[in-house]
């Protein structure tokens, strides 16, 4: 099997805005391609990784808060409740942290890496980045969760960015 050599892509890159393709069929290069966006995640300090940020056109996501490590095909939110506010960066946007109101808990039904139909309850950060990653797949981004004014100061500000470790709080 050909490997791919995998990156993350920051925006503006245009994958991150397409809507992902559903995975038909789960096979060995949806595995190897899960194992290559978590250690994408985990080298990036990240708790989430969606396929479309390392560019793939496909419905997976690789999430650990520090729990275990999820790797998810087709996930989708089928039950929220209450809410929550929270400061969100995106290894895709770097430098960037904007406030994104969520649901507090989630209910999501998805594949597991062996096509397995699996359902997972979350709350509080996992409910979070469960639905961060999920938004990454319909080309959803938390600079979209911004308002006008500090849409236009993230566009300036990630102009000047040229490295990961400037900080723009909104």
């Amino acid at each position: 099997m050909e490997k791919t050599e995998l990156r993350i892509r920051i925006y503006p890159d245009q994958v991150l805005r397409k809507r992902s393709l559903l995975v038909k069929e789960v096979t060995g290069r949806h595995r190897d391609i899960l194992s290559s966006m978590a250690r994408l995640m985990y080298e990036g300090d990240g708790v989430g990784l969606a396929a479309p940020q390392a560019g793939i056109n496909e419905t997976m996501i690789v999430v650990d808060i520090g729990s275990g490590l999820y790797k998810l095909i087709n996930p989708k939110i089928i039950e929220v409740s209450g809410r929550q506010v929270n400061q969100e960066g995106c290894l895709s946007v770097p430098g960037v942290c904007v406030k994104v109101k969520r649901a507090r808990k989630v209910r999501v039904k998805a594949l597991d890496e062996y096509g397995k139909n699996i359902e997972i309850q979350a709350q509080d950060l996992l409910a979070c980045v469960l639905q961060h990653e999920i938004d990454h797949l319909k080309g959803r981004l938390i600079i979209d969760y911004a308002h006008f004014f500090e849409r236009l100061k993230i566009g300036k500000a990630l102009k000047k960015l040229n490295t990961k470790t400037c900080q723009l709080n909104l």
